[in-house]
Protein backbone atom coordinates (compact mmCIF):
# COMPACT_ATOMS: atom_id res chain seq x y z
CA UNK A 1 0.00 0.00 0.00
CA UNK A 2 1.11 3.44 -0.76
CA UNK A 3 -0.25 6.41 0.77
CA UNK A 4 -0.98 10.28 -1.28
CA UNK A 5 -1.88 12.87 0.43
CA UNK A 6 -2.81 16.04 -2.10
CA UNK A 7 -4.45 19.43 -2.23
CA UNK A 8 -6.36 21.48 -4.20
CA UNK A 9 -8.32 25.13 -3.57
CA UNK A 10 -12.24 25.67 -4.55
CA UNK A 11 -13.68 29.12 -5.56
CA UNK A 12 -14.00 31.33 -2.19
CA UNK A 13 -17.60 31.30 -2.62
CA UNK A 14 -19.92 29.94 -0.05
CA UNK A 15 -23.10 28.93 -2.29
CA UNK A 16 -20.30 27.20 -4.91
CA UNK A 17 -18.17 25.67 -1.66
CA UNK A 18 -21.47 23.77 -0.81
CA UNK A 19 -22.76 22.70 -4.36
CA UNK A 20 -19.29 21.06 -4.57
CA UNK A 21 -19.93 19.26 -1.28
CA UNK A 22 -22.88 18.12 -2.27
CA UNK A 23 -21.66 16.61 -5.58
CA UNK A 24 -19.42 14.35 -3.55
CA UNK A 25 -22.25 13.00 -1.62
CA UNK A 26 -22.00 9.60 -1.62
CA UNK A 27 -25.61 9.21 -2.50
CA UNK A 28 -24.59 11.99 -5.92
CA UNK A 29 -21.18 11.24 -7.02
CA UNK A 30 -21.45 9.45 -10.35
CA UNK A 31 -20.66 5.41 -10.26
CA UNK A 32 -18.61 6.18 -13.21
CA UNK A 33 -16.53 8.46 -11.22
CA UNK A 34 -16.15 5.69 -8.40
CA UNK A 35 -15.55 3.09 -11.00
CA UNK A 36 -12.36 4.66 -12.42
CA UNK A 37 -10.87 5.29 -9.18
CA UNK A 38 -11.26 2.03 -7.73
CA UNK A 39 -9.97 0.23 -10.83
CA UNK A 40 -6.68 2.43 -11.31
CA UNK A 41 -5.69 1.01 -7.86
CA UNK A 42 -7.05 3.37 -5.55
CA UNK A 43 -7.67 1.00 -1.97
CA UNK A 44 -9.02 4.03 -0.18
CA UNK A 45 -9.85 7.86 -0.69
CA UNK A 46 -11.30 10.62 1.56
CA UNK A 47 -11.59 14.66 0.91
CA UNK A 48 -11.68 17.26 4.08
CA UNK A 49 -12.18 20.76 3.78
CA UNK A 50 -11.10 23.53 5.88
CA UNK A 51 -12.36 27.21 3.96
CA UNK A 52 -11.64 26.73 0.55
CA UNK A 53 -8.76 24.37 1.03
CA UNK A 54 -8.89 20.78 -0.15
CA UNK A 55 -6.88 17.94 1.21
CA UNK A 56 -7.31 14.20 -0.27
CA UNK A 57 -5.78 11.30 1.08
CA UNK A 58 -5.11 8.21 -1.28
CA UNK A 59 -4.43 4.87 -0.30
CA UNK A 60 -2.97 3.22 -3.10
CA UNK A 61 -2.21 -0.56 -4.18
CA UNK A 62 1.29 -0.88 -5.84
CA UNK A 63 -0.25 -1.30 -8.85
CA UNK A 64 -1.65 2.59 -8.81
CA UNK A 65 0.24 4.55 -11.20
CA UNK A 66 -0.76 8.17 -11.98
CA UNK A 67 0.33 8.21 -15.45
CA UNK A 68 -1.83 5.14 -15.68
CA UNK A 69 -4.70 6.98 -14.25
CA UNK A 70 -4.21 10.23 -16.46
CA UNK A 71 -4.18 7.66 -19.72
CA UNK A 72 -7.48 6.43 -18.51
CA UNK A 73 -9.40 8.91 -17.41
CA UNK A 74 -8.18 11.42 -20.76
CA UNK A 75 -9.75 7.95 -22.30
CA UNK A 76 -12.81 7.69 -20.58
CA UNK A 77 -16.12 10.21 -21.64
CA UNK A 78 -17.63 10.06 -18.37
CA UNK A 79 -14.39 11.05 -16.13
CA UNK A 80 -14.06 13.83 -18.46
CA UNK A 81 -17.50 15.12 -18.29
CA UNK A 82 -17.12 14.92 -14.22
CA UNK A 83 -13.38 16.82 -14.79
CA UNK A 84 -15.54 19.60 -16.30
CA UNK A 85 -17.96 19.81 -13.76
CA UNK A 86 -15.93 20.24 -11.43
CA UNK A 87 -13.26 23.26 -12.22
CA UNK A 88 -16.81 25.37 -11.81
CA UNK A 89 -15.98 25.03 -8.30
CA UNK A 90 -11.65 24.13 -7.94
CA UNK A 91 -9.41 26.62 -8.23
CA UNK A 92 -5.63 25.24 -9.24
CA UNK A 93 -2.93 26.32 -6.43
CA UNK A 94 -0.81 28.78 -7.06
CA UNK A 95 2.20 27.28 -8.29
CA UNK A 96 0.46 23.85 -9.50
CA UNK A 97 1.12 23.29 -13.65
CA UNK A 98 -0.46 24.11 -16.18
CA UNK A 99 -3.99 22.15 -16.15
CA UNK A 100 -2.94 20.25 -13.37
CA UNK A 101 -6.01 20.27 -10.05
CA UNK A 102 -4.61 18.42 -7.63
CA UNK A 103 -0.85 18.75 -6.59
CA UNK A 104 1.06 16.51 -4.22
CA UNK A 105 2.05 17.67 -0.79
CA UNK A 106 5.48 16.08 0.42
CA UNK A 107 5.57 14.73 4.10
CA UNK A 108 7.40 16.75 6.22
CA UNK A 109 6.57 14.91 9.69
CA UNK A 110 5.72 11.00 10.71
CA UNK A 111 5.47 10.41 14.59
CA UNK A 112 6.89 7.40 14.64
Amino acid sequence: MNRYCLALDLVDDPALIAEYEDWHKRENCWPEIKKSILDAGVAHMEIYRTGNRLFMIMDTYDSFSFAAKAAADAANPKVQEWEQLMWKYQLALPWAKEGEKWVMMEEIFQLL
